[in-house]
């Protein structure tokens, strides 16, 4: 259950009256299309305009007698508009309307989370220029690999968010198309001229080609960026997952004044949004599977996909759009521990120096085999008995045939690792 939940705006842009409003946005500029290739009277345009209504309790009512959603509509607007009404929907079929008006609703959904994408950019953005010189442990396999800085992490996710923002632009484009095409697409009961004029007055492009549907290839890419999207968003709130484990605690996710953790244990302090996130993830992701089914229809369409799109469609938007907003306040708000990231460091014993050990070695002439023979043994020996590796190092026999005190004291300087952190902020522009 999503609690706490105020998103007025993507709830309205998939509420029941807006749906209806968009169907009837889509027959008012057909409408209009016909008048100006001269085949609607302008008396009978201007009623239509003035007079075209509809109420949802009356669309209910007349679709459970015919058991046809459009049908109730027109019908519900005929209704207001009278005579004049014979004109409305003129030489089109239902997916002329349904169709042309979910792109013109999933725009609008496009712009919500572009805007909701900007805005966590910016977040991603001031964080990792404040924590572009934090130090903290690298990890593979989760376990302890070279040290690193705690803005590295803010700058990859960052980039990931701007590409996210790219597909997300591309995917609005392509699902910003119209079709006013009749039946199975011929335009046998009307002009192409509607279509361009109607999709011209609506801010869409007409679909080069349709059958009875906008093929859904279309909308398939659509979801996948929604599912690439909630990969990120997910990614990144498994990571502040895995660094608030206790053994770890470099960070946690923000915990309000009064809120608990657990009914049993009074100090838990839980990651529960970063987990709601990943768990959110899965279902867009799944979504995404079911718009790749949907793209196959029987001859020029059935309607296996109308069903599923009523669901998937709007809960993804309305996720991704949940999602964002959440995790944007979560690393708004992070608790960060820079102490601890250092005391983790010093965990390693040292053994996190030991490529640039190995490196130095076989610079001074060893072979890779032997240089890696002796800071290996070395390693395992720090492992065993709990000393540092340079101090091992300092009294290793071999080591110091090939190697000064300063040389060894230069080898576990951490600022070496991280000389080029600020060659990679430049080149993403976080200078």
């Amino acid at each position: 259950m999503i609690d706490r939940y105020t998103l007025p705006k993507m709830r309205e842009i998939w509420s029941e009256e807006h749906k209806f409003r968009t169907w009837l946005e889509v027959e008012v500029a057909a409408c209009e299309a016909w008048a100006k290739i001269g085949n609607i009277p302008a008396s009978a345009l201007k009623k239509i305009k003035s007079k075209a209504n509809f109420s949802i309790k009356r669309i209910n009512e007349i679709e459970k007698t015919v058991d046809h959603d459009v049908i109730a509509f027109l019908t519900a607007v005929a209704e207001n508009v009278g005579p004049d009404s014979r004109f409305i929907h003129m030489g089109l079929t239902s997916s002329d309307v349904c169709d042309t008006s979910l792109s013109l609703i999933m725009r609008d959904a496009a712009d919500v989370i572009i805007g909701d994408i900007d805005g966590f950019i910016k977040i991603l953005r001031k964080m990792a220029k404040k924590y572009k010189d934090i130090e903290m442990m690298g990890r593979s396999h989760g376990v302890h690999a070279e040290p690193m800085t705690f803005g590295l992490k803010f700058a990859l996710w960052l980039k990931e968010m701007e590409r996210n923002r790219e597909r997300m632009e591309h995917a609005r484009k392509v699902i910003s198309v119209g079709q006013i095409s009749g039946a199975v697409g011929t335009y046998s009961n009307l002009s192409p001229k509607v279509e361009e004029l109607t999709c011209k007055k609506l801010g869409l492009e007409p679909a080069p080609i349709s059958n009875q549907v906008i093929q859904r290839d279309r909308h398939a890419e659509f979801m996948a960026v929604l599912a690439i999207t909630a990969g990120t968003l997910e990614k990144i709130a498994l990571e502040i997952r895995g660094l608030q484990k206790t053994e770890i605690g470099e960070v946690e996710e923000p915990f309000r004044k009064g809120q608990k953790g657990s009914s049993a244990m009074p100090h838990k302090k839980n990651p529960i949004t970063c987990e709601r996130v990943c768990g959110l993830a899965r279902v867009v992701r799944a979504n995404s599977l079911v718009a790749m089914e949907n793209d196959a229809l029987w001859h020029e369409r059935d309607i296996s996909h109308s069903s599923t799109e009523r669901i998937l469609i709007p809960d993804s938007t309305i996720l991704i759009d949940y999602m964002l907003q959440k995790m944007s306040y979560i690393i708004d708000n992070l608790v960060v521990f820079p102490k601890k990231m250092k005391e983790n460091i010093d965990k390693s014993q040292g053994l996190t120096f030991s490529q640039r050990l190995l490196l130095v070695l076989i610079d001074k002439g060893l072979t890779r085999e032997k240089a890696y023979q002796i800071v290996q043994a070395a390693a395992m020996k720090a492992r065993t008995s709990g000393k540092h590796l340079k101090e091992l190092i300092l009294v290793d026999r071999e080591a110091n045939k090939h190697l000064s005190k300063k040389e060894i004291d230069e080898i576990f300087d951490i600022s070496y690792y991280l000389r080029n952190v600020d060659t990679i902020f430049r080149r993403l522009d976080l200078a």
